[in-house]
């Protein structure tokens, strides 16, 4: 015998028509209408006209979509009903005004749903450095068919290497699991972690200094804020052993692009980047054309069929919420000073 049917909240769902349809297939939409009143149509695109402040006004939810437009303080005050906000997304810092914490809104993020690809990325970079993928690939495109190419340049390999992995985030806690079956040394050095929860992820805690000078691949996963610009700067980048690699899928202002630059020209140190500063790169910079240097567009992050997961994720958590039960995701105030 079943219980009785939780009541539909009344919900907005709030983002751009295009990466709605890449978050919510057909499935995800149906058991969306199965939990929330959503009203027609399903979703707006906009929250400042008068049919959009209509449905705010009864709104008990609202679901964002990656990239949407920010809410603004008058969208809140036009929704005096609202008790939780679930972003279909990454960061929230973008999304919600002060308004939204001062209420005490419920808030969750699909962040760790962007952490998965972000780590598998990571991963594929970490073990690339160790075979020196990239620098091999440019000498074969530039030599084809030369088998002079072959045995070159040394190449350490993945056994017993030591990967720095810098902030036990979201996408820090999922690399070092993909790591486990791996022959890999794993360090961590994060401000907020005790070494316990570094050891429930097979690493060992340390401080930055001692994890860089250890390291032969540094892997970036800590948010942008005042305190962590150009964390790697050119001292500490110096700290690195000779022929590391740095790797980073996080903000581009974590490290010092002219120092990494310089590093990298000098072929002590190599680079794998998918977030750059500034991003992208002026058309000059050397780090284009570097072959110790892998570049790629800020796509580490979900693409493709794998936003996918994050439309997962935000259907069920809004189905706990329904239910009553606690929620696995929630963002509170609190952590806006040390998140991404």
């Amino acid at each position: 015998m079943t219980g009785p049917v939780p009541v539909r909240p009344a919900a907005v769902l709030y983002g751009d028509d295009a990466v709605f349809d890449r978050l919510f297939d057909d499935e995800l939409l149906a058991r969306l209408d199965t939990l929330l009143a959503t009203g027609r149509p399903r979703h707006l695109t906009r929250l400042d006209t008068a049919p959009a402040r209509a449905r705010l006004a009864d709104a008990e939810v609202l679901v964002t979509g990656w990239g949407c437009p920010p809410v603004t303080e008058a969208d809140l005050a036009a929704a005096p009903r609202l008790r939780a906000v679930f972003h279909a997304g990454g960061s929230v810092k973008g999304v919600l005004p002060s308004g939204a914490w001062t209420r005490d809104l419920v808030v969750t993020s699909g962040a760790a749903a962007n952490a998965v690809p972000v780590a598998e990325y990571t991963l594929a970079a970490i073990l690339f450095a160790g075979k020196r993928v990239p620098e091999y690939a440019a000498r074969q495109r530039d030599r084809p068919g030369d088998p002079g190419v072959y045995g070159e340049l040394p190449v350490p390999g993945n056994h017993r290497r030591t990967v720095g992995v810098v902030g036990l985030s979201r996408t820090g806690r999922r690399l070092l699991d993909l790591l486990r079956p791996f022959d890999l040394r794993a360090l961590v050095a994060d401000p907020y972690a005790d070494p316990a929860d570094a050891a429930a992820y097979g690493a060992e805690l340390v401080d930055l200094e001692t994890l860089l000078a250890a390291a032969d691949v540094v892997t970036l996963h800590a948010p942008a804020l005042p305190a962590t610009r150009h964390l790697l700067d050119a001292r500490r980048l110096a700290l690195l052993p000779d022929g590391a690699t740095v790797v980073n899928t996080a903000r581009g202002s974590l490290v010092d692009t002219a120092a990494l630059t310089r590093e990298c020209i000098g072929g002590r140190l190599r680079a794998v980047l998918d977030v750059t500063d500034p991003e992208p790169l002026p058309a000059d910079s050397p780090l284009h054309r570097l072959p110790n240097v892998l570049l790629t567009p800020h796509l580490a992050g979900a693409m493709g069929g794998e936003t996918r997961r994050i439309g997962e994720l935000t259907v069920d958590e809004i189905g706990r919420y329904v239910r009553g039960e606690a929620l696995r995701h929630r963002v509170h105030h609190g952590d806006l000073a040390r998140i991404a």
